[in-house]
């Protein structure tokens, strides 16, 4: 008796609840953001030196926020998509998607101690490295340097990091609020 007492304490005492992340963002959710965000890539501005990945900074966060509902398969599948799309080399975008989605899961415990700005910064060098690891690999297969134009892109791209979370975190806020009662 004091056996299943105990258990039934234990049970009670543990949060069975499931994270407000989790309830909130179902995977019709991740997907469905995902999907539009990847319609709106296979427009023809995506195409332009300086246009921030959209649709890699929504890959990486929900990578890092649902690691099991985005993977690196997911990824590398949404990259060779794009691939296709731009008839370039294939595999180079696949290739960058993986990379960083390896990335944001291997950074996982660091960056879920910051906000998302802080996240941001810490996510600079692992953006740049792995573009940099795919430009080096296209110079490789075309036999062209393609120089430092893609920069700008990929900072840019981390910097569109804080406003796409906080976009895509919308329905998590309105849960809490109206948890709290507060409108």
């Amino acid at each position: 008796m004091t056996k299943y007492s105990l258990g039934t304490s234990l049970l009670q005492a543990r949060n069975l609840q499931p994270h407000s992340l989790e309830a909130a963002m179902g995977w019709h959710y991740i997907w469905l953001t995902t999907i539009c965000i990847w319609l709106l890539s296979l427009l023809p501005w995506r195409n332009w030196p300086v246009t921030p990945d959209i649709l890699l900074v929504v890959i990486a966060f929900w990578s890092f926020h649902q690691p099991r509902r985005m993977g690196m398969v997911a990824a590398f599948c949404f990259g060779l998509t794009l691939d296709v799309h731009d008839a370039g080399p294939l595999g180079l975008q696949a290739l960058l998607y993986a990379l960083v989605v390896y990335g944001t899961q291997l950074l996982h415990r660091r960056l879920a101690r910051f906000d998302l700005l802080r996240q941001a910064m810490h996510l600079i060098p692992l953006f740049v490295g792995a573009k940099f690891v795919t430009v080096l690999v296209g110079a490789f297969l075309m036999s062209a340097w393609p120089g430092w134009t893609w920069l700008p892109g990929i900072l840019l791209t981390v910097a569109c990091w804080p406003l796409v979370g906080w976009l895509l975190l919308l329905p998590q806020h309105r849960m809490d609020d109206a948890g709290t009662g507060i409108s």
